[in-house]
């Protein structure tokens, strides 16, 4: 008995056609999508603001003016969470969809993620499980949406209702959290944003096609896509993106703790790739809350320097800039220098660096007039050349997600059926106390300002291959060999790095260490770094702390979701035993 559960979304905003490609594409029992992201929940909040009606994810109930039918007349169930902060009102809209199509169509909601927000906080979600969006398919629904839950609840949830899993089977549950994992990206396990692109004819990328978990009863998975679509489903595929946006070995939610260090991963066919030995662990006792709040004002100016002298350049207007914020200076200031330029260059712009300069301050007066005076007021008084990449504009406001942790039991998780039934869901069985190195569960919701919780306790280190013999060396890139996917988590990113052979692992094994990756990584220097080893994927994972600033929302850094940082590392360059090369 095998539950076929499809993606058709890893974002607000990603392909608007995938809907309908995976309707018509193939087999399915179940389409689900990932409409939200940390930074989607502020742009939600903000709409709320102006509209209360509003706050939910608008694609999607335009995806469904089609998507409605289709599933119907295929008998597949619809599962998402594009209901961000109005479940209840996107529910109600596509009710009245269904009555206009003249469709059947049975509509169920999941609530209780929103907490009461404090103040100064836009949106306070916690991260709910898959329970409720199960017992809303027992009771008929053929579309559920949520608000907040954890990616992988949009998987765990139809294969408890499936499969009839009771909350305690924590194996079978720790497979779904996997595979929801690997499918909530959509088209990043199918070859989007693989390290190894260049391995295989370039056609394969062009538009690959959405991901499909062939999910059986004891938790194992197959990870494939419909037939004749584009991309890639292989080892590397997957690896990557279980190693995407998560930390060390247990990767704990409301459902389950999922060991990810169990996970086997075996190519089965083309384009097919099982997982299976997946172990999992009572869940912690307390839920994940995502904080949105607006972080105060800022603005930005990118200078542009050509031809000789750029340090002179970019250290002239610097002064001036400084000079002129002197008597009201925002609270940040920060500076950038890109040597995008190269000598002798045949362009212009190949012959211009990069001087970015970003400020951030509690109010709009300090970032607005204050800095787009100076800087339109230097036009014709600073260095050879002068001129920005466009005109400085008014000061826009930014956001700032936080993390936060409430007892489970605190949460009023609710499924709300097809016939308006309201039925509380459980809170599932979990580890009694915190464990060792959880943030201690707080009453009511934390303020804003709470500092960044610690990670899950890692199991014992697992034992390190051998190393290989001494011999010679060259030096070369580390994406010779290796590939990588990095991400944001909050102020957080993690580098998640893999290679493909045994040989291979025994050298990464032991050459990537955390001061390997601080002299690889400058900017990482004064930030908390932590190595887990994942040996079954030939991987390690690092997480940086704190190197996003205040998150994705405040554009705290040149790329402010890391989502190049691993392809910055697989550039350095390092020595490399020569018979790996």
């Amino acid at each position: 008995m095998v539950l076929r559960i499809g993606n058709a979304s890893g974002f607000y905003g990603d392909r608007f056609d995938a809907v309908r490609e995976m309707l018509t594409g193939g087999e399915l029992d179940v389409l689900t999508g990932d409409y939200l992201a940390e930074l989607t929940m502020l742009i939600l909040g903000r709409d709320q603001l102006k509209d209360p009606a509003a706050g939910y994810a608008k694609t999607f109930l335009r995806q469904m003016e089609e998507g409605l039918g289709l599933a119907h007349e295929r008998g597949v169930r619809v599962v998402a969470n594009a209901g961000g902060l109005n479940p209840a009102g996107l529910a109600d809209a596509l009710r009245g969809l269904a009555a206009k199509l003249g469709l059947p169509t049975r509509i169920a909601h999941v609530e209780g993620d929103r907490l009461p927000a404090v103040d100064g906080v836009l949106a306070a979600n916690a991260y709910l499980g898959g329970a409720g969006i199960a017992a809303c398919l027992a009771a008929g629904a053929d579309v559920v949406v949520t608000g907040r839950v954890t990616d992988a609840a949009l998987v765990t949830g139809p294969a408890q209702w499936h499969f009839g899993w009771g909350p305690e089977e924590y194996d079978r549950l720790a497979g779904a959290v996997v595979a929801g994992h690997v499918l909530e990206c959509g088209t990043q396990a199918t070859g989007g944003n693989y390290a190894f692109f260049r391995d295989h004819d370039p056609a394969v990328f062009r538009r690959p096609g959405f991901p499909v978990a062939e999910l059986h009863a004891d938790g194992s998975a197959v990870i494939t896509k419909h037939p004749g679509t584009g991309g890639l489903v292989d080892v590397g595929t997957v690896t990557a993106q279980l190693l995407y946006e998560t930390a060390g070995a247990r990767y704990p939610g409301p459902d389950v703790t999922a060991r990810l260090d169990t996970a086997r991963l075996t190519q089965v066919g083309p384009d097919r790739v099982r997982i299976d030995g997946v172990r999992g662990e009572a869940p912690p006792p307390t839920l994940k809350v995502g904080l949105s709040r607006l972080g105060g004002f800022r603005n930005e100016v990118v200078f542009v320097l050509t031809g000789l002298d750029i340090e002179a350049k970019a250290q002239l207007v610097r002064d001036q800039i400084e000079d002129a914020l002197a008597t009201a200076r925002p609270r940040e200031v920060r500076w950038e220098l890109a040597r995008t330029d190269r000598p002798d260059a045949s362009t212009e712009e190949t012959a211009s660096a990069l001087l970015r300069l970003v400020v951030r301050d509690p109010g709009p007066e300090a970032v607005g007039r204050a800095l787009t005076g100076a800087a339109i007021e230097l036009a014709l008084a600073s260095y050879p050349g002068f001129h920005v990449t466009a005109p400085p504009g008014r000061g826009a406001p930014y956001g700032v997600f936080e993390t936060a942790y409430v007892p489970a039991s605190e949460v009023p998780h609710t499924a709300v059926l097809p016939d308006g039934t309201r039925v509380p869901v459980p809170v599932p069985a979990h580890t009694p106390e915190p464990a060792p190195g959880l943030p201690v569960p707080v009453p009511g919701l934390p303020a804003p300002g709470l500092p960044a919780p610690v990670s899950t306790p890692e199991p014992p280190t697992p034992e390190l291959p051998d190393p290989l013999p001494e011999g010679p060396v060259r030096r070369v890139p580390l994406g010779r060999l290796a590939g990588a996917r990095s991400g944001d988590k909050g102020g957080d990113a993690n580098i998640g790095v893999w290679v493909r052979t045994d040989e291979e692992w025994r050298w990464l094994a032991h050459a990537l260490t955390v001061d390997k990756v601080r002299e690889l990584l400058p900017e990482t220097a004064g930030l908390a770094v932590t190595r887990h080893v994942l040996p079954r994927l030939r991987a390690l994972n690092f997480t940086v702390a704190g190197i996003l600033g205040e998150g994705v929302a405040s554009q705290a850094r040149f790329d402010p979701q890391a989502k190049a940082l691993g392809e910055w590392l697989r550039s350095r360059e390092l020595d490399v035993p020569e018979e790996l090369l």
